[in-house]
C-alpha cells in the first residue's frame, strides 16, 4: 500500500502554476499597452552582494530544448513620454502579490540607484478577471 496523496503531482502543480503566471504576466502586459504605456521584457537583475545592475543568466531546459530568456527583476519595464522626458517604471508580476525577501531587497537597490521612478507589483484582484497595482514602497 502505497503512502502517497492522491491527486496532482508537485512536478505537474508547478508546471500549472508556471503556465498561469506567464498567462497573468501576458494580461498585465496587454493591460499597460492599452493604457498608453510602451512595454518590455526586463532582462536584467541585481547583485545584492554588490548592489549592482547585472545581465540576467538564461536558464536552458535540456529535456524541452529550449532557453528561457526573461528571468530579469523585475519582469518588465514600462516608459511612456512625459513632458521633456519618459516616466519609468519596474512591474513585477505576482499572482498573489507578495514579495520575497531578496525580491524586496532588489526593489530598495533599483530604487535608490534610481533605475525606475517607481516599481509596481501586479496581482490579481478580487474581481474576476481584474488587476491590482501595488506601489512598492521601501519602509526605511
Amino acid at each position: 500500500m502505497s503512502t502517497k496523496k492522491k491527486g496532482v503531482s508537485k512536478s505537474s502543480q508547478g508546471k500549472k502554476n508556471r503556465a498561469a503566471g506567464g498567462r497573468f504576466e501576458l494580461k498585465v502586459r496587454n493591460n499597460l499597452e492599452k493604457e498608453g504605456w510602451i512595454v518590455d521584457k526586463w532582462t536584467n537583475n541585481i547583485d545584492l552582494e554588490k548592489k549592482e545592475l547585472i545581465k540576467a543568466k538564461r536558464k536552458f531546459n535540456p529535456f524541452l530544448k529550449i532557453l528561457g530568456i526573461g528571468t530579469g527583476f523585475p519582469d518588465l519595464i514600462a516608459f511612456k513620454p512625459k513632458g521633456n522626458g519618459y516616466e519609468i517604471m519596474g512591474i513585477e508580476v505576482k499572482v498573489n502579490g507578495w514579495l520575497d525577501k531578496d525580491e524586496k531587497e532588489k526593489c530598495k537597490v533599483l530604487l535608490e540607484k534610481k533605475v525606475f521612478g517607481k516599481i509596481l507589483i501586479a496581482k490579481r484582484g478580487k474581481k474576476r478577471g481584474e488587476t491590482e497595482f501595488i506601489e512598492f514602497k521601501s519602509k526605511e
